[in-house]
């Protein structure tokens, strides 16, 4: 009998469904207290996962869920970078 593999799930700050790890963006934020956008999801930190979704993303923004999640403020350029990645996503 062969066992298959467990996808690992997250939760998107912005719906708050738990989806496939690969399918959502990570923001990290580093030991240092730098936020930004971790691309390879292996960057050291604290991660917070949202959907490539624009409607998500305005839902977190809105609700400052990255705020929450990082428990400290996120630079405006932060969310904009999370927009200009969402454009290049074709999914």
């Amino acid at each position: 009998m062969e066992q298959q593999r467990k996808i690992p799930e997250r939760k998107c700050v912005g719906c708050n469904e738990m989806k496939p790890k690969r399918e959502l963006i990570r923001a990290v934020k580093s030991p240092g207290g730098a936020v930004s956008l971790d691309s390879t999801g292996k960057a050291a930190g604290r991660g917070a996962y949202i959907c490539p979704s624009p409607d998500c993303l305005k839902k977190a923004r809105k609700a400052k869920r990255l705020e929450r999640a990082f428990k400290c403020a996120v630079a405006a350029e932060i969310y904009d970078a999370l927009e200009a990645e969402l454009c290049h996503v074709d999914r």
